[in-house]
């Protein structure tokens, strides 16, 4: 009997140990670039220039003022609109015509009329629309008249316009409340170019004029713009706004809504929030974010908010993410809902970290706004960067630099690496092309090469230098010049001694595309060492000659400081460098870019490694968390690329069983997230997993499945990932704490916290009983929120038992259930994304079903050839190979109209990309896993085996009672 329970003990473990997913929860502030104003592809680089022909409107004249009239019913869903815009224009030189924007609008009644004489009269105008690059071109009818230089005029146009429905320029959206009641409303998104929409203008960035806008509209409705309401003037129906400083076209907005407002005032400065009715108990968070990252904000800068007033508002339909209209910010309106019920921890970070990139641009892009798009990094990147800091000052809890470690900065040094990368600094002209430049270019890079220098030359000359860039420049347009103008001027003031220009240092990162791999070489009989920069790309013998400007800094063992972060010494635009100034013993680890803080990656010689390893396998605190969390990354990046071996990477990784910190956990867990994915149809997968519990068991214990009341702000992330990852592996414990939370919220009631609640429904239900899986199916088939059954899908898609997967296939067979055809054709990506037994089972419901599952659609659409694509990306074994082949070839002989004629070319290019990385990586990785385990002691090896049993042992009980 004893020999028996053994035996089916381990049989148990093997068991256990092979019901891992793969849960990779997002903790980036969105999916892409969250602001994003067009499709980020690149453009290929023009001449900056302002010749005839191009799409840059001429020079001879300028706006002035604008005075906009604009008439809608959008209240009833009408999508018609008149204006009037009236503007106050400067002719600087002979003019025999007047150009403008103009987008989608029709029937132009125009006239000028002099301002320089009281006599003068009104000018009839002809108006030739131009529409490849949407100039209204104006000529006088009368022939022979033209507009001296150095004179002023009034132009009057009148037109008709629609409602947009593709959420931009003055668009119609629309929503439907809990009574089922729709409720239309207008709004507007102008930038990039979309201000033409609305109104004729001179739409470019620098073009800078004052507006009155006045709006006529149901009286029902209220009417919101940038500016105060004019009072005076308003009236039931006709809302009048006070007029604007000068200011871009782009940044001009207005709302017509029945929107409901919550209202608070910090400093003098009174703020509001809007959104659709019966949201107003979600708004709280937004309004007292946005109250607080403002004051910060003002008080970094020292230079309060230009305007009398500071609004935000969500639009139910919104395509930009969010939009930094000076005083009128707008936002998707899931980016402004919370409450503490329902809500995620995440999404709380993310509505005040979108708040403080909006209000960012109210100084940076609004009150300074940018010469051409040439420039947009100058107000993208800032944003970016104070999205961060502002939520640093506000909830310096929050230790947000660990969010932007993981997410902006990561995703600038991926993207810059590419071949394709584009400089900061990077000119381009049609609208098209001016969509395409809202990308990692503009925003992540940007900020990280900011953030580089706002801590290479302290945060004193960076604080002083924009706040003179500020004051100098406010009401006018920049370019990257005058910044560093302005941060020359700080340096030199408070005595900062810099090797070369501000211009030479900062135009060397934003005028050429990429970063720098500094690789340090030691000298440990000298106590020096040899930094050595070439650009960074993934070929490691490619020969670029790129260099830049490089601060440095670092800290050894003999002075693990982390505290000052100001650059100690550059690499001055030249290939290498010695430094020879600070004597390191041999035995003493050096770690170079202070907390990391600083735009490259640093390769060291595998001596350095080696020190660097030791210490953070006995005392981690001694290396900043966010270095920790670069050195990992850092080194899968070299090993990808053949730069470093396994053995680096594993041995950094083996540290973890003592790292107690987000970033570096967030980091690993993307790593062995990775090797998960390839291993798990492994026979030696078990010791892969084994490997990863030793690491993460420690911390798990501590942190657990269950928020703690007052700890640390980033543990609630950090649990994310830990609870993903542990049972991603096969973590007993996690499985057993996981389906013990789903059950007694499922049965009695007891809450599972919102940040928890995707994580908290998949590890429950990996292993888990009948009983419980089918109430989850239940609850999916019942439930009438998308949100939901979007949940209930993914996380049913989990579970590690055969059975249990089949039956919630064979649901999307049921055509009398609840599900959608989108719904249906997802359940198996669910299951065979996640697990080995996933992608078994995906392949055993087709083996049997896979005509029914094909005849899920009639149309053209092919759900049984996506799902054997989907399944192909997963297939890491022979055994996977050759059964999902077979199955291909069975539905080539029976039903070929089923699949798409490059199904098997897609399914083996797939599965052999899989195959490269394992004969790459496989026995590297599981060949340093068993040896380490051999290293080690055989008490500590029985030890820990005996406590997987054990808790292996307590899930079965679980499981039986």
């Amino acid at each position: 009997m004893a020999r028996w329970l053994l035996n089916s003990c381990v049989l148990l473990l093997l068991a256990v140990g092979s019901l891992q997913a793969r849960l990779i929860p997002s903790v980036s502030l969105d999916d892409g670039q969250l602001e994003t104003k067009g499709v980020a592809f690149l453009a290929t680089p023009r001449v900056d220039d302002n010749s005839a022909g191009n799409y840059r409107l001429p020079n001879n004249t300028s706006p002035e003022s604008y005075d906009v009239e604009l008439w809608t019913n959008v209240h009833s869903g009408d999508t018609q609109f008149n204006g009037t815009v009236k503007i106050n224009l400067y002719v600087s030189e002979l003019s025999t015509e007047i150009k403008l924007h103009y987008r989608q609008t029709s029937n132009f009644v125009a006239s000028i009329i002099s301002r320089d004489s009281a006599t003068a009269t009104a000018i009839p105008l002809t108006v030739t629309p131009e529409l490849q690059r949407e100039f209204l071109v104006l000529t006088p009818t009368t022939s022979g008249v033209s507009f001296a230089a150095d004179t002023n005029w009034t132009l009057t146009i009148t037109y008709n316009g629609t409602h947009r429905s593709d959420m931009g320029g003055f668009y119609i959206s629309s929503y439907t409340d809990d009574d089922g009641q729709q409720h239309f409303l207008a709004t507007t998104q102008f930038e990039s170019t979309n201000a033409r929409h609305a109104f004729p203008c001179y739409d470019e960035p620098a073009r800078r004029a004052n507006f009155t806008i006045t709006i006529h509209h149901d009286p029902s409705y209220t009417a919101v713009s940038n500016m105060p309401v004019n009072e005076s003037t308003t009236s039931s129906g006709v809302t009048v706004f006070q007029t604007t400083p000068k200011m871009s076209t782009y940044l001009v907005a207005f709302i017509v809504s029945d929107f409901e407002s919550t209202t608070g005032e910090l400093n003098g400065l009174r703020q509001r929030v809007f959104s659709r009715k019966g949201k107003q108990d979600q708004q709280e968070w937004a309004l007292w974010s946005g109250l607080v990252v403002e004051s910060s904000l003002a008080g970094y800068f020292g230079v309060p908010f230009a305007l009398p007033k500071l609004d935000q508002a969500g639009i139910p339909d919104f395509s930009a993410g969010a939009m930094e209209n000076w005083g009128l910010a707008t936002y998707r309106e899931q980016y402004m809902w919370w409450n503490k019920q329902n809500s995620t921890i995440n999404l709380k970070t993310s509505i005040a970290n979108i708040i403080g990139h909006e209000y960012a641009h109210m100084w940076f892009g609004d009150l300074v706004s940018v010469k051409w798009w040439t420039y947009l990094w100058l107000k993208e990147g800032f944003a970016t960067l104070f999205s961060y800091e502002s939520n640093d000052i506000a909830f310096p809890e929050w230790n947000t630099y660990q969010i932007y470690h993981v997410s902006d900065y990561n995703s600038a040094l991926l993207n810059d690496a590419l071949a394709s990368a584009v400089p900061m600094t990077h000119y381009v002209q049609t609208p098209n092309e001016i969509s395409n430049r809202y990308n990692t270019f503009s925003y992540a890079k940007p900020a990280s090469v900011l953030y580089m220098f706002k801590n290479a030359w302290t945060d004193n000359v960076f604080r002083t230098g924009l706040n003179k860039y500020l004051t100098k420049n406010q009401f006018n347009s920049c370019d990257e010049w005058d910044l560093f103008a302005s941060f020359q001027e700080s340096a030199n003031e408070l005595g900062l001694t810099l090797p070369t220009s501000v211009d030479n240092i900062f135009s060397s990162w934003s005028h050429q595309a990429g970063y720098p791999l500094l690789t340090v070489t030691r000298n440990y009989a000298a106590g020096t060492f040899t930094i050595t920069q070439k650009r960074y790309v993934a070929n490691a013998t490619d020969g670029n000659t790129a260099t830049w400007y490089v601060p440095i800094n670092f800290a050894t063992a003999s002075n693990p400081d982390y505290r000052n972060t100001k650059a100690s010494h550059y690499l001055l635009n030249v290939t290498e460098t010695v430094i020879s100034d600070s004597q390191i013993a041999s035995d003493d680890w050096l770690l170079l870019n202070i907390q990391n803080a600083f735009y490259y990656r640093t390769l060291y010689d595998t001596q350095n490694y080696g020190l660097i390893t030791a210490v953070l396998k006995s005392q981690p605190w001694k290396i900043h968390p966010r270095n920790r969390a670069q050195l990992l990354y850092d080194a899968y990046i070299f090993l990808t690329t053949d730069r470093v071996s396994h053995s680096i990477l594993l041995e950094l990784l083996s540290y973890l069983e003592n790292e107690d910190q987000y970033a570096p956990w967030s980091t690993a867990n993307t790593i062995l997230t990775v090797y998960d994915r390839y291993l798990r149809g492994d026979d030696a997968y078990y010791n892969f997993q084994t490997f990863v519990q030793k690491l993460i068991d420690p911390i798990f214990v501590k942190i657990g499945v269950n928020e703690i009341p007052g700890e640390h702000y980033l543990n609630n992330y950090l649990r994310i990932v830990l609870v993903s990852l542990a049972c991603q592996v096969g973590s007993v414990e996690c499985y057993s704490q996981s389906a013990t939370k789903l059950s007694e919220y499922l049965y009695n009631g007891t809450a599972i916290e919102a940040t928890l609640r995707t994580q908290a429904y998949c590890a429950g239900l990996r292993s888990t009983t009948n009983v419980v899986y089918q109430r989850v199916e239940s609850d999916l088939l019942a439930s009438t929120d998308a949100t939901d059954r979007s949940l209930f899908i993914s996380s049913l898609g989990c579970s590690g038992q055969t059975t249990q997967l089949n039956e919630f296939f064979n649901l999307s067979l049921d055509s009398t259930n609840s599900l959608s055809y989108s719904e249906r054709t997802s359940l198996l990506n669910s299951a065979y994304s996640r697990s080995e037994i996933g992608v078994t089972a995906s392949l055993e419901f087709l083996e049997t079903s896979w005509e029914a599952y094909a005849k899920l659609s009639q149309t053209t659409s092919k759900p049984l050839d996506l799902a054997l694509r989907g399944i192909a990306t997963y297939v890491v074994s022979e055994k996977q190979k050759t059964r999902l082949n077979a199955l291909v070839d069975v539905v080539k002989a029976s039903g070929p109209d089923y699949l798409n004629d490059d199904l098997s070319t897609t399914i083996d290019s797939r599965i052999a990309a899989n195959f490269v990385w394992l004969d790459t990586n496989r026995d590297p990785v599981l060949n340093w896993i068993s040896d380490s385990f051999r290293e080690n002691s055989s008490a500590t090896i029985t030890s820990s085996f005996f406590t997987i049993l054990a808790s292996a042992m307590a899930l079965l009980l679980f499981k039986l009672f």
